[in-house]
């Protein structure tokens, strides 16, 4: 059976089976199932296929690809039989064969099974084995092979080449020749790799004239030169040495996970607390950079010392600030926005993402964390040209990223209550994925399960009640596949079907898990007369961004102990609020008493506070207090400002309102700024905003196609294969001489013959002037063209009405 007869032959939810498990085969949807097939034997979407086997069904391909044609399955099992390290091949068999019929990888009946088109070309030394005789010789010269072929195997007929092939399918002969040293050369390749270095390879060698042990080896043809330094063990002579076996201790089902059993619930209690962390994290960075954003580089990316600042005031290490970074990016909540050189500020949506629970806070940023395409963990490490890789910087990207994420949470999701090493993770991951390996791998991984930790997915190296009720919601984990096809059945079905198909598709809403784990916010601190406060629980989100302004965090733990400061308290009277407002937020918000050392500093701080006013000349300095503005000019710290007294209460400088600010505080004055009318500019923390929304990228899910979008593609398909399969072959057009007629005559002809449904013979000039003949079943007329099936070509065509010479009817 023809691989696209086998396409065709397949029920509709097999298709969608296909195009959901493949998407990349209908991207875009081709017109008929013979394109479907074709773009199924390509090398680029084979490659693909292949890259989504694990170990076991992989080695079922390669078995099938060292055959020489199909094969029944008896076979099959018997060579997978011997390879296995231990029990019978079936069930594992059955299930790898469904699942390579389910992606158009091997086709057939049970006695005839072969590989698809293209894929025994996509696999390079499929099992560790060399190319078969006919291709590895394919090179040589013909005498070369005619004189190898007398030594081995005289007196038979054929080419050199067809005498080699014979003699080198049953080797048993020719290796008994060869010396121990030889045979041991020959072990050392047959379990792969089959290739191996030799000085002058291609020289000239006979069986009578061999030597050493590679040259009783090259004048049997044992090892053929591929190089003029490089040979290779041919595939018959391979599996030779393999005793008849495809691969050596196959393994018929994933290692077992090793590592550490965790108490579920605890797991779950400390994946909450991580998940919360990580949302203040998040928010607190947001706010700082609301009223202090940093800078942009040239390059793109946050600078290294704006990222060590950042550090310091998150009080995290500096892989978690940049993965905070990187997610609050990702999600849209910062953005590149401020004047010409760029600043990192706070976006519009991340005002409406801060007024949402904390758990559907945390959704939003564990699921950009799971689909996005960028790596954090490579924050402070180099490219390879030796640049540094900053937060934010696009050099980040990597498209595998999300891919091992979703992987490395799908080994997690198959061992609750398990906490299992990295090491036992990657063995497992290298049996789900065999040709995905690397070190970036290995590195993706390992970042991967760390970040997850820290995003509060996985808690206790366990993965949460949560997090398992995000990856279902994203469609990862076990069963995403076998879920996704029963949607995509269900999406197929009638309209009275569709209801209970999206239902069933609706996964658990891992908010609702996380909210009952979260701890509760609290609505107050405890004030002391060290003018600190004590807050004994996770604040709310407004009272936490009103202490932020109003003091400075001393300490993080169970307990968060701010501290007030002549600097914080300014910082809140900047941002507009009073001094009587700022006590009476304090005793409204406070559970013990507004120490008297905490008022008085407000006060105090209040008295001095805007009593300099800095507008603008360069800038300018004013104040109704004559000799302050003595005691200023008098003071040598003010020299590198070039201060220039004007009036009795007026001095100008030639630095910028914003440096004249900042060096006046520095010098222990409390000046505010002013605008050119005479009024207090006043500095809200979350006054500043990106200009536009971030520039996001969106990653797809990793559970294939939406169901109504594959069984949509699979109509398509039938329709064009349908149309496809009735086409018509093309006529000749009749003959005789050339109908023409007047112009008149013509048009209300073609008229006639689109009412009546009936075929006309006309008279055609070419663009270059060249009389032709047609025969058309015309359907319609407009804008000077007449739109036809032209049965001539076996295709739908457009005609310019005034290069139709007549028209004649068809008996």
């Amino acid at each position: 059976m023809e691989f696209t007869e086998w396409i065709r032959a397949r029920s509709d939810e097999q298709l969608r089976e296909l195009v959901s498990a493949r998407p990349e085969l209908i991207t875009p949807v081709p017109a008929h199932l013979e394109g479907l097939a074709a773009r199924a034997g390509s090398p680029s979407a084979i490659g693909r296929a292949l890259d989504r086997l694990d170990r076991f069904t992989l080695a079922v391909v390669e078995t099938l690809a060292v055959q020489d044609g199909p094969s029944p399955r008896e076979t099959l099992a018997d060579l997978v039989g011997r390879a296995l390290a231990a029990g019978e091949p079936e069930p594992a068999l059955g299930a790898a064969l469904d699942r390579l019929r389910d992606l158009a990888l091997v086709y057939g009946p049970d006695d005839a099974l072969d590989l698809a088109p293209g894929v025994r070309k996509a696999l390079d030394d499929p099992a560790g084995l060399g190319p078969p005789v006919a291709d590895v010789f394919r090179h040589h010269p013909p005498e070369q092979l005619d004189e190898m072929a007398d030594d081995i195997a005289p007196g038979t007929t054929g080419t050199g080449k067809e005498r080699l092939a014979a003699a080198l399918a049953e080797p048993a002969k020719l290796l008994e020749e060869v010396s121990g040293e030889a045979r041991a050369a020959l072990d050392q390749l047959a379990w792969g790799p089959a290739t191996g270095r030799v000085p002058n390879a291609r020289r000239e060698v006979r069986v009578g004239s061999a030597r050493s042990p590679i040259e009783q080896l090259l004048a049997r043809g044992l090892l053929a030169a591929t190089g003029e330094e490089s040979v290779t063990l041919p595939r018959e002579v391979g599996l030779h040495l393999r005793g008849g076996r495809v691969h050596r201790d196959l393994p018929a089902a994933p290692p077992a996970l090793e590592g550490t059993a965790r108490d579920q619930e605890l797991a779950d209690r400390t994946a909450a607390g991580q998940a919360f962390a990580f949302v203040r994290v998040v928010e607190e960075l947001c706010e700082r950079w609301s009223f202090e954003p940093p800078g942009v580089l040239r390059t793109g990316g946050l600078g290294v010392r704006d990222m060590k600042r950042l550090t310091t005031e998150l009080d995290v290490p500096e892989w978690v600030a940049a993965l905070a970074v990187e997610v609050a990016h990702a999600a849209g909540l910062v953005a590149q926005g401020g004047g010409v050189d760029g600043e990192w500020l706070p976006t519009t949506g991340y005002d409406l993402w801060r007024v949402r629970s904390t758990a559907d806070r945390w959704v939003t940023l564990a699921l950009t964390w799971l689909h996005m395409d960028r790596v954090p963990g490579l924050v402070g490490e180099r490219d390879e040209r030796d640049r540094p890789l900053n937060a934010l910087h696009p050099d980040l990207r990597r498209t595998a990223a999300p891919v091992v994420r979703a992987a490395a949470l799908g080994v997690l999701a198959s061992a609750p209550g398990l906490a299992p090493s990295r090491a036992s993770v990657l063995d497992r991951m290298a049996w789900q994925q065999p040709r995905r390996r690397g070190p970036l791998r290995e590195q993706l991984v390992e970042f991967a399960l760390r970040e997850a930790e820290q995003v509060g997915v996985t808690g206790l190296g366990v993965l949460s009640g949560h997090g398992r009720a995000l990856m279902a919601s994203a469609g990862i984990g076990p069963g995403a596949e076998e879920s996704t096809r029963t949607r995509a059945g269900k999406a197929a079905g009638s309209k009275g079907t569709k209801g209970a198909a999206a239902k069933a598709a609706v996964a658990v809403d891992p908010a609702a898990v996380l909210a009952p784990l979260l701890p509760e916010p609290v609505d107050h601190v405890l004030l002391q007369a060290d003018l600190t406060a004590v807050a004994p629980g996770p604040l709310t989100s407004e009272l936490n961004r009103w202490m932020t302004l109003a003091a400075d965090v001393e300490s993080k733990g169970g307990a968060t102990v701010y501290r007030f400061s002549d600097a914080s308290v300014r910082r809140a009277l900047d941002a507009g609020q009073g001094a009587d407002e700022l006590l009476a937020a304090l005793e409204r918000h406070s559970a013990t008493p507004v120490p008297q050392a905490l008022s008085y500093l407000v006060a105090d701080v209040a008295r001095r506070h805007g009593r300099i006013r800095v507008g603008t000349a360069g800038a300018y300095i004013r104040c109704d207090d004559p000799a302050l503005l003595d005691q200023i000019t008098a003071d040598r710290r003010s020299a590198s400002l070039r201060l220039r007294r004007l009036a009795p209460t007026v001095i100008a400088s030639r630095t910028s309102r914003a440096a004249l600010v900042d060096s006046l505080r520095a010098m222990g004055y409390a000046p505010v700024a002013e605008s050119l009318d005479g009024d207090v500019i006043v500095s809200r923390l979350d006054g500043r905003r990106s200009e536009g929304p971030a520039q996001t990228r969106s990653v797809p899910a990793s559970n294939g196609l939406d169901p109504e979008v594959a069984a949509a593609a699979v109509r398509a398909l039938r329709a064009g294969d349908a149309a496809h399969l009735a086409r018509r072959e093309p006529v000749a057009a009749p003959d005789g001489a050339i109908p023409r007629g007047p112009a008149t005559s013509t048009i209300t002809a073609l008229q006639d013959a689109i009412k009546q449904g009936v075929r006309v013979w006309i008279g055609y000039l070419d663009s270059q002037g060249n009389a032709t003949s047609r025969i058309l079943e015309p359907a319609r007329m407009e804008g000077g063209y007449l739109t036809a099936y032209d049965e001539t070509r076996a295709a739908v065509h457009r005609f310019a009405l005034h290069r139709i010479t007549g028209v004649a009817g068809l008996s």
